[in-house]
Order: structure tokens, then sequence, then C-alpha cells
């Protein structure tokens, strides 16, 4: 039987993590405020300037400015950085082969939604681990969508980071979403786009230890337990 892990409350501090593809250890590591934590839906926000830990290559180049033939093949190691762009509110349900994140231009003018196809999230003690699966979904406004990053989901099992199965499964995570989409469902059928956060809530701090090994809790006496799920693949 799976050990249970607490619900956290509004305002806690946790960790939003990503193993690395067809590589030991996390790669990405982003502190992030809980706006919502019930058994039907993980909400938390990336506050702007929040710093976080990313991949870059070796050399230092970026990830996405290496051509795509060998952006999967070359040496990567992690750096310290901080997120320049507006905040995100990241929205999960649990068991679900995706997550979906909120994007707004300056005065909160609501940009879009991002649909990013991953493993269920594994609940531990200090946060969420998952593994991105490269192929992506964005929703916009007036309810249209587009697949995104379909050549890097193309190049990642061409690098052997995708085997046939699991390049399936995502595949066939992909088109529940579309059709979630298209039914108008949960979340975004909800009001998030008109979510703001607290104004007295502070920037969560990036740990020295951000990359240590998951640990499983037990949850307090009283607390409200969610089980947690098997990962995709």
């Amino acid at each position: 039987m799976t050990e249970p892990v607490h619900a956290w409350r509004p305002g806690e501090h946790i960790l939003w993590r990503y193993r690395a593809n067809g590589a030991p250890g996390i790669h990405i590591c982003r502190p992030v405020t809980v706006v919502r934590d019930t058994p039907e839906l993980l909400a938390v926000w990336m506050a702007p300037g929040t710093e976080c830990v990313r991949p870059l290559l070796a050399d230092g180049t970026p990830i996405h400015e290496e051509p795509l033939p060998t952006r999967y093949t070359k040496p990567r190691i992690t750096v310290r950085d901080r997120w320049s762009g507006g905040g995100v509110l990241k929205l999960a349900r649990p068991g679900d082969p995706w997550s979906v994140w909120l994007f707004w231009d300056r005065g909160w003018r609501f940009k879009n939604w991002y649909v990013n196809l991953e493993e269920p999230l594994h609940r531990w003690s200090g946060g969420v681990d998952s593994e991105d699966h490269f192929l992506d979904i964005a929703v916009y406004p007036d309810r249209s969508w587009e697949w995104r990053d379909e050549d890097e989901f193309a190049q990642a099992q061409q690098a052997g980071l995708l085997d046939a199965g699991q390049a399936e499964r995502i595949r066939v995570a992909g088109q529940a979403a579309a059709r979630v989409i298209g039914a108008w469902g949960r979340p975004f059928s909800e009001n998030w786009a008109s979510w703001r956060p607290d104004p007295r809530w502070r920037n969560p701090v990036l740990p020295r230890d951000w990359d240590r090994a998951a640990a499983p809790a037990v949850p307090p006496r009283g607390a409200h337990a969610i089980p947690q799920h098997p990962r995709a693949s």
C-alpha cells in the first residue's frame, strides 16, 4: 500500500521538479506557492523572479538555441537562475498525464493556457516530481488550440529519449487532453484566468538541497490525506 502524503495549505512553499529525460537526477526545480490542494486538484503559483534550477548545454548554450539535431545529444549542466517571465499558475489533477499552465501578459491580460504533457505528478514530502514528455498544447481564450513542440517530440524519439511505447502513450494522452479542450471541461471552464495571487505571499526560496531524494511523508493527525499515483511510464 502506498503511503499517503499530507495536503498542503494555501501559501505553503513546495518544489515542482522534473527529472532529466534519459538520464538520472532532477534537472528542473521551481519553488512554488500552494494555491489549492484537494483530492481533485493541486494549484500552485510560480512568481516572477523566483530562483529556479534549469538545464543548459555544458558549453553554456541555452537549450532552445541549440539546433534540433544536436539538442538532445550534447552534454548538459544545471544552473541556478531567476524566472524572467511573468508568473505562471500551474494546475494538475491527480493521475492526469499533463498539467495546465496559465500565462498572462503585463497588466494581467490573460494570454493562454498551456497543456504540458508529462508523467502524472509524484507527490513527496517537499513537493511534486514529474518527467516532461516534450509534446504540448496551447489553448487560447477563443477556445482554439494547437499542438506545440511536435518537432521536439519527434527529435526526442530519434535521440532515444522515448521508445515507441512511450511515444504512443504520450500521443494517447494528448488526444485525451484535446477531448477535454473540445468539451471545454475543467480547468478551462473554470474562472482561473481571473485568479490573482495573495499580495502578502513572499517568493519561495530555492533550497541548497533542491535535488534531494523524494522522501515519502505520513500525514499529521487530522490532516486530509491525498494518495500518490503511479507513473505513466
